[in-house]
């Protein structure tokens, strides 16, 4: 699976709350049974995981999950914290475990994101 590419501008002070409907090129909807997803930005790719400009997003499957839809969300304190100035790289992976008990991870999304800065606060 190629990872789809999609900037995001998230306002700054606001809840966001972001759908994602994944779907296959045959027009089917991906099953996400028994699948977990996990999402994260950070200012640069090379930044660690403990970095303090990185966020994970709040990621569940809506049910049900053979509809294939992902909400990643983050709270308006979350965004209020984030910086104005330059972008973020984000990026959307889901994982699961196979037959053999390996832990197969796929991304589905990427791209950068640019926070556009609250005037009322």
């Amino acid at each position: 699976m190629i990872p789809n590419y999609e900037d995001i501008t998230i306002l700054q002070g606001t809840d966001v709350a972001i759908e994602i409907h994944l779907i296959h090129d045959s027009g089917s909807a991906f099953n996400l049974t028994n699948r977990s997803i996990a999402a994260k930005m950070k200012r640069n790719y090379a930044d660690s995981a403990g970095d303090p400009d990185t966020v994970s997003f709040n990621s569940v499957v809506i049910n049900p999950p053979e509809d294939g839809i992902i909400n990643l969300s983050l709270t308006n304190t979350q965004t209020d914290a984030l910086i104005t100035r330059g972008r973020y790289v984000y990026d959307v992976e889901i994982s699961f475990t196979d037959s053999d008990s390996n832990t197969i991870i796929q991304r589905v999304l990427e791209g950068q994101i640019e926070v556009s800065p609250s005037v009322t606060k």
